[in-house]
C-alpha cells in the first residue's frame, strides 16, 4: 500500500487526535470504499460553519457519545466531507484548511486555489 498524499503532494499528516477525527478514526483525513462522503478535508471548524452543516441536516456540534462522538466546537480540527466543504465555501462560510492534512482525493470535488484561498495561517 501506498502513502496517502496531501493536496500539495507530500505525505498525508494528522489533522486531529482530540477530538479523534477521520473516517478511519485514526486522526488521519483518509479514505476508501466505504467512505461515501468522502471525509478528506482537514478543516478548523467555525460557529459560522457548524451553523450552516447543521442548517444542512449535519449537525456536528450535537455530541452522540453512542457512536464516540463529543460534538465539536468552534477551534476543534476534523476532517470533512470534501463536497460539504465546497458547499460552505460557495456560501461563503468554508472554515480554514491543513493543507498538509488534507488528501490529495479532495482535489476531485474542491479546487486547490480555493483550498489555498482558505489556508489555515
Amino acid at each position: 500500500m501506498t502513502e496517502a498524499k496531501n493536496v500539495l503532494g507530500g505525505e498525508l499528516e494528522s489533522c486531529c487526535t482530540s477530538p479523534m477525527t477521520g473516517y478511519y478514526r485514526d486522526g488521519y483525513c483518509r479514505t476508501g470504499g466505504q467512505d461515501f462522503g468522502v471525509h478528506v478535508v482537514c478543516a478548523e471548524v467555525t460557529a459560522e460553519f457548524l451553523e450552516f452543516t447543521k442548517s444542512r441536516g449535519n449537525d456536528l456540534s450535537t455530541p452522540h457519545p453512542e457512536n464516540q462522538f463529543p460534538g465539536l466546537k468552534p477551534g476543534d480540527r476534523w476532517c470533512l466531507c470534501a463536497s460539504r466543504w465546497q458547499e460552505a465555501e460557495e456560501a461563503g462560510v468554508a472554515p480554514p484548511v491543513i493543507l498538509s492534512a488534507t488528501h490529495a482525493r479532495a482535489l476531485e470535488v474542491v479546487s486547490l486555489d480555493d483550498l489555498k484561498k482558505n489556508a489555515h495561517q
